[in-house]
């Protein structure tokens, strides 16, 4: 270590460029390690601190002092288990939490209704973190993220001789991304069902997603995400996502949940309601999932939604006991979500009844 420093080659770690350096201090006996971060940062730091920190580049090569992005020891800390109101599965938590310690965007698919929204806004409220929520419309471009610059209202404005008009930040509109690059803490950031925007959507977000920047060509600014936010994107899988936007996230099916699951969140909605009826009543629903021919099969949040409807009727569980595709279901509109699947249910009552009919 010449002159108290020792250099090493810039490393790529986590999308950004990190120049490891390692400064000892003469005369400091107890923190006398000053670490290079990046070229403008130099952050001091004990040996005990750097033990604590996520290892990602050996600095001495003694292997004994080791550097990491400049994060929190919170950070080190943040892991996802689940809430008392999600139903998470252990793969589950484990996507959430490799996503998080690899800071890459989760990418989240499965059927609507499993609960791929929802996990964002438990990820949140389970690490304390606040919360931004993107909407992906079929509409929605990219840039939109970012900010919008309102041109039209600043020549008007000029027209009028409104004195705002001589900052322009006044007239720029800024998007999800640039509030969460720019909030004073780690944020939980949805970008909810990229898969209804064009397919260019998640090419123009590359950059931005992986290093955590992007430039104000108005301002003439690099706006740089002060704490990398955890990024969590929804698909319902209705259009292939570019390779090069899935290489940067780490992916994750939700799988339609087995009877023993969705009995668990059954009862996390709805506590002490009476097991016979959810019994029946999730027998059937399976019944159901499973018919042949069904175009459209009914998610997990119709099952809640028609379990919460025969409890609200009072049915008894037993009625519940025929075949599904004996009779129609009992309050069918929560399940069949079209008249083809309707008229399929129909007919198929029609041939039981033809041919006598039973019971499970």
């Amino acid at each position: 270590m010449a002159n108290g420093k020792a250099s090493f080659k810039p490393q790529q770690v986590g999308g950004s460029t990190i120049y490891p350096e390692v400064f000892r201090q003469p005369g400091f006996d107890s923190d006398p390690f000053l670490i290079r971060i990046d070229e403008s940062a130099v952050i001091p730091a004990s040996s005990a601190q750097l033990a604590k920190s996520k290892t990602v580049i050996a600095l001495c090569r003694s292997g004994a002092i080791n550097t990491a992005k400049n994060s929190s020891q919170d950070d080190d800390n943040m892991k996802f288990t689940g809430t008392a109101s999600y139903v998470a599965g252990h793969d589950l938590t484990t996507a959430v939490n490799a996503a998080i310690t690899l800071e890459r965007p989760l990418l989240v698919k499965g059927e609507p209704g499993t609960g791929k929204t929802e996990l964002a806004r438990q990820i949140a409220s389970s690490l304390d973190l606040p919360m931004l929520e993107w909407n992906v419309k079929s509409t929605t471009k990219a840039q939109q993220g970012l900010y919008e610059y309102d041109a039209v209202s600043r020549l008007r404005d000029s027209q009028l001789g409104e004195e705002k008009v001589h900052d322009i930040r006044n007239y720029i509109k800024k998007g999800k991304l640039w509030e969460a690059f720019e909030a004073d803490q780690k944020v939980v950031l949805l970008i909810d069902e990229i898969d209804k925007a064009d397919i260019e959507f998640p090419n123009d977000l590359l950059q931005e997603l992986d290093k955590m920047e992007f430039y104000c060509y108005e301002l003439d600014e690099t706006i740089k995400a002060s704490h990398r936010p955890i990024v969590i994107i929804t698909s319902n899988n209705e259009k292939e996502l570019p390779d090069a936007f899935l290489r940067r996230c780490f992916f994750h099916y939700i799988a339609f949940p087995e009877a023993d699951v969705l009995t668990q969140i059954v009862d996390v909605h709805y506590p002490g309601i009476k097991q016979n009826l959810v019994r029946e009543a999730l027998t059937q629903f399976y019944e159901v999932r499973e018919t042949p021919g069904l175009k459209k099969k009914p998610s997990t949040s119709e099952a809640l939604d028609w379990i919460r409807l025969l409890v609200a009727d009072d049915v008894d569980p037993a009625t519940l006991r025929d075949k599904a595709t004996n009779a129609l279901p009992k309050l069918h509109g929560a399940l069949l979500k079209n008249e083809q699947d309707v008229h399929l249910f129909e007919r198929l009552a029609f041939l039981a009844r033809s041919q006598g009919g039973g019971t499970r």
